[in-house]
């Protein structure tokens, strides 16, 4: 298939390039230069050698749109929110009826629900995808939590199956928002576990035992209970720095177990560990006392090491 991603941040260019070494022909946006540089330059270095098809990156979102065939098929990976808006704005512009727009942020799943109906009024087809797997799904592959327009999700399952090679999967939950609610619920239990974690190996870290703390790591990893993802993570992160030294426990929260936090209130759902886990993380954000905890540094390194994101020195 020809397809269109906007975004090429650590997401975005992924996607991107594992769709191009599946045989898809991809033209690809960025609204700031640096990004469609590197993603460039890993083109110009892959050892695999795309024969059929290609990579372009084009400078304008009309042109970028221009370049596709019907009915068009475009991937925004963008953070949620006023970003994603903007895009979706400019790119309302120019899509005619048939046309198919895919939001791969975490986005509120309310938002999408919306933008799903005002679409569907233009006749264009909307879906909400929700995307795990951080930066290592690009190799593993992406799990895809789908929502919106069944008929749009029936089209592109090409694109799905490729991005799900080799360990991933997708599935389609529902009109509207239903995709990203999923995906919402997901970081809400994400939070539970990653503190539950950090926790669990801070108190191994004071302990008067004086534990290799990836010796434990390595054997928790070898099919017990708690052994899987996040566990590998841990792994990585304590491989690259065994005590976590130089961290600060900064831990962001970007929403979705906020959402899943609020919805589960209407629904009358009690989820304590998911609460408290959020409230522990923005807590972080403030508290020099629980920035200098291994729990704090321990949940911020796994986000570094399947997210990517930035860790801040202590």
């Amino acid at each position: 298939m020809k397809i269109a991603v906007l975004g090429l941040g650590k997401m975005g260019s992924r996607i991107a390039l594992k769709l191009y070494e599946e045989g898809h022909e991809v033209v690809a946006w960025n609204r700031s230069a640096a990004p469609a540089d590197e993603l460039k330059l890993k083109i110009k270095n892959l050892k695999f050698k795309n024969d059929g098809n290609n990579l372009e990156i084009i400078d304008s979102i009309e042109d970028l749109i221009q370049q596709l065939g019907k009915p068009r098929v475009l991937w925004i990976m963008l953070p949620a929110g006023e970003a994603t808006q903007n895009v979706l704005d400019e790119v309302s512009k120019y899509l005619k009826k048939g046309d198919i727009v895919i939001d791969g942020g975490n986005a509120y799943f309310k938002d999408t629900e919306k933008r799903y109906r005002d679409f569907k009024k233009k006749n264009i087809e909307y879906l909400g995808i929700g995307v795990s797997g951080g930066i290592l799904a690009s190799k593993n592959g992406y799990p895809l939590m789908v929502g919106g327009s069944r008929k749009a999700y029936d089209y592109i399952k090409p694109i799905l199956v490729s991005l799900a090679k080799p360990n991933g999967g997708y599935d389609y939950f529902g009109e509207g928002g239903a995709g990203h609610f999923v995906k919402m619920v997901h970081n809400g239990i994400e939070y539970g576990m990653m503190q539950s974690i950090g926790e669990g190996f801070e108190v191994l870290e004071k302990s008067s035992y004086k534990f290799d703390l990836l010796k434990v790591a390595k054997i928790w990893q070898k099919g017990t209970i708690i052994s899987g993802f996040l566990l590998d993570r841990a792994f990585d992160a304590l491989s690259q720095n065994p005590k976590l030294d130089g961290i600060k426990g900064f831990i962001e929260e970007s929403g979705e177990a906020r959402w899943t936090v609020e919805e589960a209130k209407k629904e009358g759902v009690e989820v304590e560990i998911i609460e408290r886990s959020l409230e522990y993380r923005r807590r972080s954000q403030k508290d020099t006392k629980i920035q200098n905890s291994f729990t704090a540094k321990t949940v911020a390194a796994l986000r570094n090491a399947f997210g990517g994101h930035s860790l801040k020195s202590s």
